[in-house]
């Protein structure tokens, strides 16, 4: 069993977890555990067999245990169980439906219905206004979304959306597209390309998918729809660029010519290629060279074990100077944050002893001391102005108010972007998708302060946030704004998010030019 397939099968375990509500520590331990096999570079089975599993970070005896029961038996027994006793096809439907688990469940223990089908049929039959506390208005809605269109039904993080396809098209000898493709920060299109003869068989076949809603679109537990296009081998390339969309993108291209590759249908059309992340909107002329992961020199945001990350100093610096960086800048929390610890100014000094005696071990690679530093609802910063101007890298941050009136907010951000010691606004517009909306911060204003003030302003990769947005930073960009591309990164593996603010910038426009951590960085003297 390769490690797509393993990586699908704890997923999938994960999942089922959760609509079990089991400890809200075991999904996210079989979800990590699934994100690294994924990614490991070597065969996982063959450290299974061998004993050596355990060796991987995250591995513990409980999920060295499924692994070992996956790669014995090719199952996982008590995944078997729960999808019996759960019915995550009649689960996901309901998902789809915007219904609760346990009311999923409610509903189909009244229909005596166990399958996505038998629930369809009942409603079509009106067996639905027998149900105790289901009214008209209740049955009117839920017909009504059995009636819309898939793909505009819920959406899911981008991480999680691109793993979840990604291993669908690897599967299916395919490629990822919709949305997941263009790095949109809330993918609801999610869609797969593949030129197998087999391909609807095997797609109806797969662990993450639990129902099938049309004859190619399946469901998977969480109720997103992911569409599945064959093509044979000659119109691959047409039928990659139609499904990875923008639909208004597509349209205004005009009648696509038949073509192998993507390449080639941009070559047969007389334009240059766009990737993917620009096709949001008619786009005329040539891209720009949009920046690559590769341009970044280091990661400007990230956390240790003296507030809320989980790994030392000295241990992110390493993991960063592995990562080819040659400096990373520790920017734990302040007091105000309140949900976490934060430093005091007696903590940022003593860590600043544990950063200098770190860059001794790690030379040339450098930790750069740097702070989150909160702004208070007045707009004064969370610490003293003499402990601010010891620091390299200075990231202001608003936490708590998130609510605050537009014309407040905006005056408290202000303020702190005046203060000398800021170098950056980290997650400006305060969202965490499908949570938390954006605040109500004057961008456009900001933007202006900004540059003044030569301030930038933070694209966030935590795949829950991804603030800026690709829209955002378009708009920054053009008002002469420069932003930075950072993780957050609470973990060693947090460090990976770099991708996902990259995308982000890119979906703005942005070049090498553009972001601050694409050039080297110096402590202050």
């Amino acid at each position: 069993m390769d490690n797509a397939a393993l990586a699908d099968q704890l997923e999938a375990f994960a999942t089922l977890l959760e609509l079990a509500d089991a400890n809200a520590y075991q999904p996210r331990a079989y979800r990590r555990a699934a994100e690294m096999i994924r990614s490991a570079p070597v065969p996982v089975e063959r450290l299974v067999r061998n004993g050596r599993v355990r060796e991987l970070r995250g591995i513990g005896p409980g999920i060295e245990g499924r692994l070992r029961e996956l790669v014995e038996t090719g199952r996982i027994a008590e995944l078997e169980a729960l999808e019996r006793e759960l019915s995550p096809g009649l689960i996901g439907l309901g998902r789809f439906l915007g219904l609760t688990t346990k009311r999923s469940m409610e509903l189909a223990k009244a229909l005596d219905v166990r399958t996505p089908e038998a629930f369809r049929d009942a409603v079509a039959n009106g067996r639905l206004r027998d149900v105790p506390g289901v009214g008209p208005k209740t049955e009117a809605r839920i017909v009504a979304a059995l009636e819309q269109d898939a793909p505009r039904r819920p959406g899911l993080l981008l991480n999680r959306a691109r793993a979840l396809v990604s291993g669908i098209a690897e599967a299916l000898g395919g490629e990822a597209a919709g949305d997941v493709r263009r790095w949109h920060d809330s993918p609801r299109h999610l869609a797969v390309v593949t030129s197998a003869p087999d391909a609807v068989e095997r797609f109806a076949a797969l662990p993450q998918i639990v129902a099938m809603v049309e004859e190619r679109c399946g469901l998977t537990i969480e109720g997103v729809p992911v569409e599945l296009h064959t093509a044979p081998p000659e119109r691959f390339g047409t039928a990659l660029l139609q499904a990875t969309g923008s639909p208004e993108y597509v349209a205004a291209l005009g009648p696509l010519p038949d073509a192998p590759s993507e390449a080639e249908v941009y070559r047969r059309l007389g334009r240059p290629w766009l990737p993917p992340e620009l096709r949001e909107a008619p786009f005329a002329g040539a891209p720009p060279p949009l920046l690559t992961e590769a341009d970044i020199r280091g990661d400007l945001h990230t956390h240790t074990t003296w507030s809320d990350g989980r790994f030392s100093v000295e241990e992110m610096g390493r993991a960063a100077r592995d990562r080819g960086y040659d400096y990373l800048a520790i920017c734990d929390h302040t007091p105000a944050v309140g949900a976490v610890r934060g430093l005091t100014p007696d903590d940022v000094r003593r860590q600043g002893e544990e950063i200098a005696a770190a860059n001794e071990r790690l030379a040339p690679f450098r930790v750069l001391r740097g702070i989150e530093c909160d702004i208070l609802p007045d707009g004064r910063l969370d610490l003293p102005d003499d402990v601010l101007a010891e620091l390299d890298w200075v990231q202001a941050s608003v936490h708590g108010g998130q609510r605050m009136p537009r014309t407040e907010m905006t005056k408290r951000v202000e303020a702190a972007l005046q203060h000398p010691a800021v170098s950056c606004l980290s997650h400006p517009k305060g969202r965490i998708i499908g949570r938390r909306p954006e605040n109500a911060l004057d961008l456009e204003h900001i933007y202006a302060v900004a540059r003044a003030h030569d301030v930038a302003l933070e694209v966030n990769g935590l795949s829950p946030r991804l603030d800026l947005s690709g829209t955002h930073v378009r708009a920054a960009l053009t008002a002469g704004v420069k932003i930075v591309c950072s993780t957050d990164a609470h973990s060693i593996d947090g460090l990976a998010g770099m991708t996902y603010a990259v995308h982000t910038a890119r979906r703005g426009g942005a070049t090498a030019a553009d972001v601050v951590n694409t050039r080297l960085l110096s402590p202050r003297p």
